[in-house]
C-alpha cells in the first residue's frame, strides 16, 4: 500500500494528499458521489483537526469516509499494478522513468479534453475552479438559446408563410374553375326569316331550372324560298337556353305569335306556365317541355293577358284579355275573364262603348291605397273600371273574396255620372300614345305574369305620353298631373331608371328628326332635364334598357350611331317627302352611367337592324345579359334572317371603347375625367336586382308615416313589459313596406331552414374538437423535440 501511494505521488503534477489540498484522483472519483462526498474538499487549512470543528455525529461520517478511502486506495493500487504490467508488455524497451513521463502526458491530455467537455455541457467552472472557464460556458449557453429560439421561430413562421402564399396563389394567380353558368358565353343564333322590322314576341323566364332566365320568342319560317306564299309559312314558339343558345323546345302554332308571357304558377313546385297569344288563340303550355295545357279560341285579340287575383278560390291567378267584339262594331272594346287553371271563360265578354279613337291603351291592373282593384284601358284616352264591376257584369255574381268587393271612395268620386261604371283618368283633346307604370327597369324583363313581380307596378304612379310630344306623370292617389314637359316627337316608349339619387325613377326618352336622334333624361320627380346628347340617327324604333347596378344608379343601354360632338360642325339634313334617308352602315350599342355623364362606353357595333331587346340578370355572377333580336339581310333569302344574340354586359365592358361627348352635352362636369379613371370605374361595375321603395303614401303625411312606423317597430321589438299603446278607433296602422326587386318584383318569402341551430352545432362542434386535438398533438410534438417548452418561456 505504501509503494502504491508513493508511485501515485510521483505522477507529474501530483501533490500531497494532506487534508485541504487538491488530489486529482480523489476529485475524479468523487464526481459521481453525492453531496456528502464533497466534504473532502471543505476541510479547514488552519491546522485544526476535523474533530475540533465537527460534532459527534460527524465522527461516524468521518469513519465511514476513511473506510471508503482505504478501499479506493487498494483498488487504485491494483489498477496501477495492472497498468504497469500492460506497459511492460507493450513497451519492454522503455525504462520506468520514460513510462512515467508518457503516462503523465497522457493524463494531462485526457484532463484537458474532459475539461473542454465539461465547459461545453455544464457551463460551470473548469477542473481547477478558475473563473475564466465559467464565462466561456455562459456564452455557449446563450448561443444555444439563440439557436433554439431561431429554430422555434422558424417552425412557426415557415408554415404561416407557406399558408399565406397558398392562399394568395389560389386567390390571384390560379384561375378559378368556373362552372357552366359562371362562364356565361356570348352566343348568337339564326332563327327563321326576318319579315321586316316589326317587333316579334319575346319573353324571358327560367324554364330549365338553371337559375338563368331563358329566351322564348315567336319564329316565322318559309318552307319554299323560291315562291313564298302565305301557305308556306310555319309559325312556332321556340325556347332557347340562355347559357348555350340551344333550342330547348319548339311548339308549332297555326298563326303568328303576337305575345309570349310566362310566370303563371299553379303551385310552388309545378313547372312554370307560359301563354302563347295569337290573333285568335290563347294557349297555355308547360314552360319546361312546351306541352300544351289548355287553349281557348277568341276573336281579334288586341292585348296581352293581365294577371288578376284569384277570382274563383282555386289559388291560381286568373286572366283578363281585351278583344274586339264579335259583331266588329267600331270603337267597342270587350274585356274577357279567363280561368288561369283551366282556360275556361268566366261568364261572357264585358263590352265598353268608347267614344274616343286612337291607339289601344292597356289594359293594366292597379291596386289603390285602400286595396281596391281597378282595370285601366282606353282607345286614345284612359278609363278605369272596378274589377268588382267587371266580374259582376260578366258572371252576375259577387266576387268571393272581400278584397275584390272593395271600392276606393276617392276613385269612385271621379265618376261623371252614377249610371256609368267608367272613371275618366284622362280624356283630353290630344290622343294618348302610351300609359306606363313609373317603375325602374319594368320593360327589361318582357311580359311577366308573376303576380309578385307585378305587385309594385300595380301600385305606382303612371307615365302618360300624349300628343306625340308631351310627357306627364300622373299621381295614382288622385290621378292628377305631377308635372308636364314638352319635347320633340317621341318615337319609342320611355325607359324608367335611376339617374339621380332621389329614389324616384327618371325617364330616358329618344326622338328623331332630320337625321338627328336626340336622347334626353328627364327627372321623374320634377320633369326638369338632367342630361341630353345628339347622335346621327340610326333609323331604329328601339326602346332603351335600364340596368340596375349594385351601387344604386341605373346604367342605360341604347342604340345609336356616332355622337355629334359639336352642333356648329354638323349640318342637319332634310329629306324630301317620299324619299327615304340612307341608313347608317353601322349601329352601335352605348352604355351611359350617371357617374360620368360626359362619357359613353361603346359595347358593340353591327350592321344588323335591331327590332327588340330584353335584359336578364345573373345574381350570383353580378352580371347582366343583353338579349337582342335583329334582322340581318342575306343573299340567299330576300326576307333576311332573324338573329338572336346574347351579350354579357360585363364582358362587353372590358372590350368597350370610350366615347367622349362634346359641346352637345349639357351635363359636362367641372373636371374632365382621365381615361384610366373611367376605365377603372366601368370595369368595376356589377349588376343585380335592387329593392327600391315606390313613392306610395299609406298615411296622411310623410311625417306621420315615419312616426307611426317608428312607433310600430318599437312596440314590436321592445322588451319593456310596462310599455303599452292602446289603439284608438280609426287610428291608421303602419303597413310594412314590401321589399321588391328593381323591376318591381316583390321578393318571395325567405326560405326557412328547419333545425338550423342543430345543423350549425353539428358542423361547429366537430370542427372545434378536431382543431383542438390537432393543436394539442402539434404542441406535444414541439415539446418532445425541445422546440417549444412552456416551462422555458415561464422562466424567461
Amino acid at each position: 500500500m505504501a509503494a502504491a501511494l508513493s508511485r501515485a505521488l510521483k505522477l507529474p503534477g501530483k501533490k500531497g494528499s494532506e487534508l485541504g489540498e487538491y488530489d486529482p484522483l480523489t476529485q475524479a472519483d468523487s464526481e459521481d458521489e453525492s453531496e456528502e462526498d464533497d466534504l473532502v474538499l471543505n476541510y479547514p487549512r488552519n491546522g485544526l483537526g476535523r474533530g475540533s470543528c465537527l460534532s459527534a455525529g460527524s465522527s461516524d461520517l468521518r469513519g465511514g469516509r476513511s473506510g471508503r478511502l482505504v478501499g479506493r486506495e487498494e483498488a487504485a493500487e491494483e489498477e496501477e499494478e495492472e497498468e504497469e504490467d500492460e506497459w511492460r508488455e507493450h513497451l519492454p524497451s522503455k525504462s520506468r522513468q520514460d513510462r512515467d513521463d508518457m503516462k503523465g502526458m497522457q493524463y494531462w491530455s485526457q484532463r484537458d479534453a474532459g475539461r473542454d467537455r465539461v465547459g461545453e455541457d455544464g457551463g460551470g467552472p473548469g477542473a481547477l475552479g478558475g473563473p475564466g472557464l465559467g464565462v466561456n460556458g455562459t456564452e455557449m449557453d446563450k448561443k444555444r438559446m439563440r439557436v433554439r429560439s431561431a429554430i422555434r421561430t422558424a417552425f412557426f413562421l415557415v408554415p404561416l408563410v407557406c399558408a399565406m402564399l397558398l392562399v394568395l396563389l389560389c386567390a390571384f394567380l390560379l384561375p378559378c374553375q368556373k362552372g357552366e353558368l359562371d362562364k356565361l358565353p356570348q352566343w348568337e343564333k339564326a332563327l327563321g326569316d326576318a319579315g321586316g322590322v316589326t317587333p316579334l314576341a319575346l319573353a324571358l323566364w327560367d324554364v330549365d331550372g338553371d337559375a338563368v332566365e331563358d329566351v322564348l320568342l315567336g319564329v316565322t319560317e318559309w318552307t319554299n324560298d323560291t315562291h313564298p306564299t302565305q301557305g308556306n309559312k310555319i309559325y312556332s314558339a321556340v325556347a332557347l337556353s340562355a347559357v348555350t343558345g340551344q333550342v330547348l323546345w319548339r311548339r308549332v302554332m297555326r298563326e303568328s305569335m303576337m305575345y309570349i308571357q310566362c310566370g303563371l304558377q299553379y303551385n310552388s313546385r309545378s313547372a312554370p306556365v307560359c301563354l302563347l297569344i295569337g290573333k285568335s288563340v290563347l294557349m297555355a303550355v308547360n314552360g319546361t317541355t312546351g306541352k300544351k295545357l289548355w287553349s281557348v279560341l277568341l276573336k281579334n285579340i288586341e292585348s296581352q293577358a293581365v294577371s288578376l287575383p284569384d277570382l274563383q278560390g282555386d289559388t291560381v291567378p286568373d286572366l283578363l284579355i281585351a278583344t274586339l267584339p264579335a259583331d266588329n262594331e267600331a270603337l267597342d272594346l270587350s274585356l274577357i275573364l279567363i280561368s288561369g287553371l283551366t282556360g275556361a271563360k268566366l261568364g261572357h265578354p264585358v263590352p265598353f262603348n268608347l267614344t274616343a279613337q286612337g291607339k289601344l291603351i292597356g289594359p293594366l291592373l292597379h291596386e289603390t291605397q285602400h286595396g281596391a282593384y281597378y282595370i285601366l284601358f282606353g282607345l286614345g284616352n284612359v278609363e278605369a273600371v272596378s274589377l268588382h264591376d267587371i266580374y259582376l257584369r260578366a258572371t252576375g255574381k259577387t266576387p268571393l273574396t272581400p278584397a275584390l268587393r272593395q271600392k276606393d271612395p276617392g276613385w269612385e268620386g271621379l265618376k261623371t255620372t252614377n249610371t256609368s261604371s267608367l272613371i275618366h283618368i284622362y280624356s283630353g283633346t290630344e290622343r294618348v300614345d302610351f300609359l306606363l307604370p313609373l317603375v325602374a327597369g319594368l320593360g327589361n324583363n318582357h311580359n311577366s305574369l308573376d303576380t309578385v313581380a307585378n305587385l309594385n307596378s300595380t301600385r305606382s304612379d303612371w307615365v302618360l305620353g300624349y300628343g306625340s310630344s308631351k310627357l306627364s306623370v300622373l299621381r295614382e292617389r288622385d290621378t292628377q298631373k305631377v308635372w308636364t314637359c314638352n319635347s320633340a316627337p317621341i318615337h319609342s316608349q320611355p325607359t324608367a331608371g335611376h339617374f339621380n339619387d332621389d329614389d324616384v325613377p327618371d325617364l330616358f326618352i329618344q326622338h328623331s328628326a332630320n337625321g338627328v336622334m336626340k336622347v334626353q333624361v328627364v327627372d321623374g320627380a320634377s320633369g326638369r332635364l338632367l342630361w341630353t346628347a345628339e347622335f346621327v340617327c340610326p333609323r331604329l324604333v328601339m326602346e332603351a334598357s335600364a340596368i340596375s347596378t349594385t351601387t344604386g344608379p341605373s346604367a342605360f343601354l341604347f342604340w345609336a350611331s356616332e355622337p355629334i360632338r359639336s352642333q356648329k360642325n354638323f349640318t342637319k339634313t332634310t329629306v324630301a317627302p317620299g324619299v327615304a334617308a340612307a341608313e347608317p352602315l353601322i349601329r352601335k350599342l352605348f352604355l351611359l352611367h350617371p357617374a360620368y355623364p360626359t362619357v359613353l362606353l361603346q359595347l358593340t357595333s353591327t350592321t344588323d337592324t335591331a327590332v327588340t331587346s330584353a335584359v336578364s340578370y345573373q345574381e350570383h355572377q353580378k352580371d347582366a345579359s343583353y338579349i337582342s333580336v335583329s334582322s340581318r339581310p342575306t343573299t340567299n333569302s330576300e326576307h333576311g334572317v332573324r338573329i338572336v344574340k346574347s351579350l354579357s354586359v360585363r364582358a362587353a365592358i372590358t372590350k368597350g371603347q370610350i366615347k367622349r361627348l362634346g359641346d352637345g352635352s349639357k351635363a359636362a362636369g367641372p373636371v374632365k375625367p382621365t381615361l384610366f379613371e373611367v376605365n377603372k370605374f366601368f370595369r368595376r361595375l356589377s349588376f343585380k336586382h335592387q329593392a327600391r321603395k315606390n313613392k306610395t303614401v299609406s298615411l296622411t303625411s310623410d311625417a306621420g308615416k315615419i312616426m307611426a312606423s317608428a312607433l310600430g317597430r318599437f312596440s314590436r321589438f321592445s322588451g319593456f313589459s310596462g310599455f303599452s299603446s292602446p289603439r284608438a278607433p280609426g287610428t291608421l296602422t303602419p303597413r310594412r313596406t314590401l321589399v321588391c326587386k328593381q323591376s318591381g318584383a316583390v321578393l318571395p318569402k325567405p326560405e326557412t331552414m328547419s333545425f338550423g341551430l342543430v345543423r350549425i352545432a353539428l358542423v361547429v362542434v366537430p370542427s372545434l374538437y378536431v382543431g383542438i386535438q390537432l393543436s394539442k398533438d402539434f404542441a406535444e410534438l414541439l415539446e418532445e423535440h425541445d422546440i417549444f417548452i412552456p416551462e422555458d418561456d415561464d422562466d424567461d
